[in-house]
């Protein structure tokens, strides 16, 4: 399918996460519940109410009126969230801050924490203590002991196939799995996370690990700012480097096999998922005890949407993916015309410079490594070798990131969705 067309440049004054400081100092906020995976189908009475009031109610909050569509009827996820991208206005939600399994959607917190680390060039030669406590039966991309593999490999590896096996290798690269959770809880926190409790950095079922539809919402929106993020997860495909072998002459010869991205909204794959339009990322996952998860981005007729959902309870073939097109669907007819119902709140450090009248600038988007900036940036093209079936990549139209007294995020700024299809 080929690639829509690229939208306008256009001038945007982005409101950010209004400070909503009665939320943000009640109890609700700032004590997390105690972590909990059990399995139900009954939402907590009390929820967070971070990002405001009506996204701690249990139940859907929307503000239908006149020239509003209605939501579809056909979306049994536990929990979903549909926001703007760009203002972070929640434009509905379901039981937003239900504490629930995440999956590999965790990865999106793992990769937020741990790409600025590495530059994508970096290689490592895997040993075995890299891949020790992988867990039975986890998604893997290939990765080889006594082989050496470059950061950007692993990442694809990340992103494509959700492999536990390169999340445990950079985990490794890191100071190991311990360091890397401790990194992430931190990282949750200063993004005002605070339904999310990290046991595993892969998202591999562990008693107590949760996250919301919400939470991962926020992982997503502050991966995105992120270059080298943003080139990631809108890979369909790549080559990733085999196993060496030896030809019939006993030279070592180490080829390459394709991975394809598991994210069906963005390669296709299933007959009964066709690629969404527009769709630039996020993250699937899957486990046993969390079902199915998803964020994706997607942009379309000026908008840029994300969509969470978590654990559909009808169990139809790629169940994630059909409800989440069908809330994207609603979201690009509804943007516009919508009240929020809230909104995706700020990190912490913005919030704090805001408060004292200050200015910061975006994150990542002059280099790959997810450092700060300031001035314009430009996104790259494309990456670099090994992806296909892209669409084309949006400009990023800069600018230092400008705090107006304790309310306005980004100013005169594209919101960086990267690649789209």
């Amino acid at each position: 399918m080929p690639a829509p067309r690229r939208t306008g440049s256009r001038s945007l004054l982005v409101t950010s996460a209004t400070l909503l400081s009665l939320a943000l100092t009640a109890p609700a906020a700032l004590a997390a519940p105690t972590p909990s995976t059990s399995p139900s189908a009954t939402p907590p009475a009390s929820m967070s109410t971070v990002g405001g009031a009506r996204l701690g109610r249990p139940g859907t909050q929307v503000n239908l009126a006149a020239g509003v569509p209605v939501l579809p009827k056909d979306v049994t996820a536990r929990s979903w969230i549909v926001a703007d991208a760009e203002s972070g206005q929640v434009l509905a939600a379901h039981n937003a801050h239900w504490r629930l399994a995440p999956a590999s959607t965790m990865k999106m917190l793992f990769a937020d924490t741990v790409l600025p680390k590495f530059p994508a060039s970096t290689q490592h030669k895997v040993v075995p203590a890299d891949l020790a406590g992988v867990g039975s039966g986890s998604s893997m991309v290939g990765i080889k002991e006594n082989e050496t593999y470059t950061v950007r490999d692993l990442w694809l590896g990340v992103f494509l196939r959700s492999g536990n096996d390169a999340v445990h290798v950079l985990s490794s690269m890191n100071g190991g799995v311990e360091a890397t959770v401790r990194e992430m809880n931190e990282h949750a926190e200063e993004l005002q996370a605070l339904d999310t409790h990290v046991i595993t950095p892969d998202g591999y079922d562990a008693g107590g690990q949760v996250s919301s539809a919400y939470d991962l919402t926020l992982f997503a929106r502050s991966g995105l700012q992120k270059k080298d993020f943003r080139e990631y997860c809108s890979t369909v495909k790549a080559k990733f480097p085999g196993e060496t072998k030896k030809d019939k002459s006993g030279k070592p010869v180490r080829n390459s096999f394709e991975i394809q991205n598991t994210n069906r909204l963005l390669s296709g794959t299933d007959g009964d998922v066709p690629v969404y339009q527009g769709i630039a990322g996020v993250k699937n996952g899957n486990t046993t005890n969390a079902g199915a998860t998803f964020t994706g981005v997607a942009e379309r007729n000026g908008h840029v949407l994300l969509v969470t959902v978590m654990h559909p309870e009808k169990s139809e073939h790629n169940e994630v993916y059909k409800e989440t097109a069908r809330l994207f669907d609603w979201g690009f007819q509804a943007a516009g015309k919508v009240q929020p119902v809230g909104e995706l709140v700020a990190p912490k450090s913005v919030t704090a410079t805001a408060q004292a009248g200050g200015t910061a600038s975006p994150q990542g988007d002059a280099a790959p490594s997810g450092g700060v900036a300031g001035g314009t940036a430009a996104a790259s093209a494309s990456a670099s070798g090994g992806s296909s079936g892209m669409g084309i990549a949006l400009g990023i139209a800069g600018g230092v990131l400008v705090l107006l007294g304790g309310g306005a995020f980004l100013v005169n700024r594209r919101w960086p969705v990267g690649r789209r299809r």
